[in-house]
């Protein structure tokens, strides 16, 4: 009797390892090249953006680099942590910063994320689903690279420190994944 039971808990075994094989290949069969590339671009993209956040915050505090960096996130945002920011938490949080910043401005600046509260449905989604939101952080990419050169002084005047090795390791990341996605992308 126990023998018949251990064959019949082992057949159960098998089946449960057969069934969860043929799940997650069926699941992996159906996840195209497409998706695949639009998560990479998604996650691969945002972690290198945030990385060059910080280091421009910490560095020469460019502006127009932060808002290059905030367009670009908002383009490239992880479409589950973009619908969190875009409901009832994204709005919270940005009453919150809109009340710091009225009592301090230098610290708060609020402007550049009531972008992603604020931005109609319609816009974001093309934008975010679209080969032109592909295109536009592209072309983000390559403004980050001639800024990177000019803040340098060109080619000839390049001094390799630990923050400019990490500046250019992000940007080389950020077009690396805009460029797998659009020729990953479903078009």
């Amino acid at each position: 009797m126990y023998e018949i039971l251990l064959n019949m808990e082992m057949t159960l075994t098998q089946m449960a390892t057969v069934a969860a094989r043929a799940v997650f290949s069926s699941e992996e069969e159906t996840q195209s090249s497409g998706s695949k590339g639009r998560t990479a671009f998604q996650w691969g993209g945002t972690i290198s953006a945030i990385i060059l956040l910080i280091l421009n915050r910490t560095g020469r505090r460019s502006s127009i680099q932060t808002t290059l960096l905030v367009l670009y996130l908002f383009t490239s945002f992880p479409a589950v942590l973009f619908k969190n920011l875009r409901g009832q938490f994204g709005c919270w949080v940005a009453f919150i910063a809109v009340g710091a910043n009225l009592f301090f401005p230098e610290i708060f600046p609020v402007s550049r994320f009531l972008l992603f509260v604020i931005t109609p449905d319609w816009l974001a989604d093309g934008l975010r689903d679209s080969i032109f939101g592909g295109v536009f952080c592209l072309i983000i990419g390559v403004l980050f690279v001639i800024m990177e050169i000019r803040g340098m002084g060109g080619c000839s005047n390049c001094e390799c420190n630990s923050q400019c090795v990490c500046y250019c390791l992000s940007i080389l990341l950020l077009s690396f994944f805009t460029i797998l996605y659009l020729v990953l992308g479903p078009w």
